[in-house]
């Protein structure tokens, strides 16, 4: 068996109601004073109001940042830093969606004053150390509260990554009831993007890919698999609920030390020039690229397409990896998610721009089963489209 590392989170807490613990998991880790980084979305929920009662109730001293965007700019990461100084905040708190808790992640550093932010990007540049950080997933899609990956974007569109297990939290506070209500659209597009995190992992040409891995991303997809139709359309169900989150995070688990690969590569550049969310910036390519990879490496789809479609069971690995590909795209359409670049207003003559920004994602393309060039990214938009 080849060499392999492994990192996670310390602490895993998960259950329905368990945001009731806070206060005593923050003054586990010694904090009276902490920063909670959230989004203006969460603000109308409740879930946030009902979070600081939590906290000043146990006398610990909060101090809120609640202006997190979708794909955070380095300005908003900036400003939350500064936030956490003004305050001289002991500890960080993210709540919310994958944006939230990565800006909770790299405040945790920044706050520090050690480095700055163009110090820590790329993989392993993080030299010191962090703040005590809890981080609280609302939605069952990014995985981000147990990654070492918080993705920025730099400039108008480019998406840069910081990776480090210096981010991995202290504590991962998993509840499913902050998942109840999750409109449809939202669900959908989350869920499939923790599903593409799970068959990324699994089939991921990174030598770090493992046993643990792709055990987790195993169990991630038969947990998704069945829970995810469930969950759309029935926002209260809290089993499809808690099955999605649990999913989610295993699959975090799983891609956090077996990388993902083309299909959040040419994600990406989606996401950045169009504003489409990630998950279904996910969702769009993620057939087309299951297709283009199973030309060469069918294998692993065909492994592990069974378990998120159990009447796959016994197919040649060839036809199974494609006909995974097409049920990807019938489960997400069966979501309500769009289907096709058009239908998210990409105009045709713009696929050679996102193909270009596609080949900038190194980082990702590296661990694609199949290599990858620019004309292959330009036919999978195209396919896409």
């Amino acid at each position: 068996m080849s060499r392999f590392t492994f990192n996670s989170v310390p602490s895993i807490r998960f259950g329905a109601g368990i945001i009731s613990n806070l206060r005593d998991i923050v003054v586990s880790a010694n904090c009276s004073r902490v920063l909670l980084i959230t989004d203006p979305g969460m603000l109308k929920t409740g879930i946030v109001s009902r979070a600081l009662g939590i906290l000043e109730k146990g006398g610990i001293e909060v101090a809120l940042f609640a202006d997190v965007q979708a794909d955070p700019p380095e300005a908003v990461i900036l400003a939350a830093t500064q936030a956490a100084i003004d305050h001289q905040a002991e500890g960080i708190i993210g709540l919310g969606g994958g944006s939230s808790l990565d800006v909770a992640k790299l405040v945790a550093v920044l706050a520090l004053q050690q480095e700055t932010l163009q110090d820590i990007y790329g993989v392993g540049n993080i030299k010191g150390s962090r703040l005590p950080l809890a981080l609280i997933p609302t939605t069952a899609g990014t995985g981000s509260e147990v990654t070492m990956v918080s993705i920025v974007t730099t400039g108008a569109s480019e998406k840069m990554g910081v990776v480090s297990p210096v981010l991995l939290p202290d504590t991962a506070i998993l509840d499913p009831e902050l998942t109840l209500g999750l409109p449809p659209h939202i669900t959908a597009a989350t869920g499939i993007d923790a599903m593409v995190h799970a068959i990324e992992a699994y089939a991921s040409a990174n030598p770090n890919n493992n046993p643990l891995s792709k055990n987790l991303a195993k169990e991630a997809l038969r947990l998704m698999g069945g829970a995810i139709e469930t969950a759309v359309r029935d926002g209260s169900d809290i089993d499809a609920r808690s099955d999605m989150l649990l999913g989610s995070m295993l699959a975090g688990q799983a891609f956090a030390n077996s990388p993902v690969a083309a299909v959040h590569a040419l994600a990406y550049p989606i996401g950045g020039h169009y504003k489409v969310p990630h998950g279904l910036s996910n969702a769009l390519v993620l057939p087309h690229v299951l297709k283009f990879n199973a030309v060469t490496s069918p294998q692993p789809y065909a492994e592990i397409a069974p378990l998120a479609f159990p009447e796959m069971q016994g197919m040649a690995s060839q036809e199974a990896a494609v006909v995974f590909a097409d049920k990807l795209a019938t489960l997400s359409a069966r979501c309500g998610l769009q289907q096709n670049l058009r239908e998210v207003g990409i105009e045709r003559d713009a696929l050679p721009l996102l193909a270009r920004d596609a080949m900038k994602q190194t980082r990702l393309l590296v661990n694609n089963p199949r290599d990858l060039t620019e004309a292959d990214a330009l036919a999978i938009y195209e396919a896409a489209w």
